[in-house]
């Protein structure tokens, strides 16, 4: 019998070498872990079959008829190797006497020598491993692989089936656009030259800043059998209806509250915030008035609030998180009014959102104001009252009005957005250069702004292609309720 010894640092090496060395049927006597060792004691499978098979004619190979062994009889099954047995010290077998020629008298000695081959034989057949064992790891492995494979191959399909969908799907959309495009072309070409009066009102409201998508949805519902100063003044009414404005500026200075300008740098926040300030102090006081300035960013910001303050008799508070805020809000809440001039942060800056959360999270209702300047495009001030929106907006102050040389484009926004615009501001004087929102007066002006280039801006073979596409893209439609 020649039993070895294998060790390597994992089972999988050791199996190997036991695998090279004494072939796919060796016998596993034991195996144990060591020191981060692995030792496995192997013995080749020819020698384990003369251990569990004695000679055909030696006195272990004759059964003992006489005797009851039970449970002590010659394991006729295998058993699952065990590998933290050792192998027994193996003893040359013990010659013993035929059974039949034993009394009955005297069954010890031949006792002893059976049980001696049953308890040898079970330990030999304990040690000997069940010939589908060795066999049943490999497909294991193997199945697991094809799991993997097919798992992947799975995977693969699905993302390039996803591909595949998505460029088909836009596909789709860019022959939808086109053919819409196209049908809308030939649709205001046709209106253009049946209905002229459309295309006029179509040209005023370009020229006054107005999108393209809020007057395509107006002039799709203008009423029939108008002339162009009728239909004119038609929508002249119908954006005097949808422009939503503050009737009197008692919701806000007699009712008081905190109130938070923002809005992008340089649109005016700290000029208005003087402004309301004054207001206030002309009606109530200056103890029922307190200022809180949140912009320590700008050379000179905090300054200017102060001597504005000053002028007012008013104390500036200056803050620099959410805990100031806090704090400043909960000392200052016995005031009747707290205006706010934040700092100014553009409208793709990730601050924007840290701002509305700072304000949300003050402990106490603020109401934020937006300035739009009126001197921005349609797309830029869009742009900024997505951003700072938020969980809403109390309201929207239009700065820079003396500046603009179009004012439609803001009024659109804030129709668009259906924003509730409180106040126009037209100057740096405080506070005469704030003004409350005239609904009528702020459409009237902006049509007559551009008056000399109404009918220059665009040729008339633009007109079907500039209303072809979706110019505004912000849902028009839904976002104007007609009166």
């Amino acid at each position: 019998m020649n039993v070895k010894k294998f060790t390597a640092p994992t089972s999988r090496e050791a199996l190997r070498k036991v695998r090279e060395s004494l072939g796919p049927d060796a016998v596993i006597l034991s195996n144990r872990q060591s020191d981060g060792i692995v030792e496995i004691l192997a013995l080749a499978n020819d020698d384990a079959a003369s251990l569990a098979m004695p000679a055909p004619h030696s006195p272990m190979a004759e059964p003992a008829p006489s005797l009851d062994l039970g449970a002590a009889a010659i394991v006729s099954h295998r058993v699952e190797p065990r590998f933290e047995d050792e192998l027994p010290h193996m003893s040359p077998p013990v010659a013993a006497k035929p059974v039949s020629m034993q009394p009955q008298s005297q069954p010890q000695p031949q006792r002893r020598v059976v049980a001696s081959h049953s308890s040898l034989a079970s330990k030999v057949a304990a040690a000997v491993p069940a010939p589908a064992a060795q066999p049943k790891a490999a497909p294991s492995i193997d199945a697991s692989q094809i799991a993997a494979m097919v798992s992947a191959a799975v995977a693969s399909a699905k993302e390039s089936a996803a591909v595949e969908m998505s460029g088909m799907m836009n596909e789709i959309r860019a022959m939808r656009g086109m053919m819409e495009t196209q049908l809308a072309e030939l649709s205001w070409g046709a209106t253009q030259a049946r209905e002229p009066q459309k295309t006029a009102v179509l040209r005023e409201m370009l020229a006054a800043g107005f999108s393209a998508s809020l007057a395509r949805y107006l002039i799709e519902k203008l009423p029939a059998g108008r002339d162009a100063a009728d239909s004119l003044r038609w929508i002249k009414t119908v954006l005097t209806r949808n422009l939503q404005t503050m009737a009197n500026e008692d919701a806000l200075i007699d009712q008081g509250g905190v109130f938070a300008l923002v809005g992008p740098t340089g649109v005016g926040k700290t000029t208005s915030t003087a402004k309301l300030a004054a207001r206030c102090v002309m009606r109530h006081g200056p103890d029922k008035l307190a200022l809180i300035t949140t912009d320590a960013y700008r050379i000179g910001a905090h300054e200017q609030l102060r001597i504005y303050g000053k002028i007012l008799g008013v104390m500036v508070h200056s803050v620099k998180d959410e805990a100031d805020l806090r704090i400043a809000l909960k000392e200052l809440k016995n005031k009747h009014t707290v205006l706010i001039d934040t700092v100014g942060v553009s409208q793709r800056d990730q601050m924007v959102t840290e701002q509305v959360s700072m304000l949300q999270g003050a402990g106490a209702n603020v109401k934020r104001l937006l300035c739009l300047n009126a001197t921005a495009t349609q797309e830029t001030l869009s742009e900024v009252v997505r951003a700072y929106q938020g969980s809403g907006l109390a309201g929207c102050i239009m700065t820079k009005l003396d500046e603009a040389a179009a004012i439609g484009n803001a009024l659109d926004v804030v129709i668009r957005h259906k924003l509730n615009l409180f106040y126009v501001s037209n100057g740096q004087r405080v506070p005469e250069d704030l003004h409350l929102a005239d609904p009528a007066y702020l459409i009237d002006r902006a049509f007559k702004l551009k008056r000399d280039i109404v009918n220059t801006q665009y040729q008339d073979a633009e007109l079907p292609l500039l209303m072809s596409g979706d110019m505004g893209g912000f849902g028009a439609a839904r976002e104007v309720h007609l009166g």
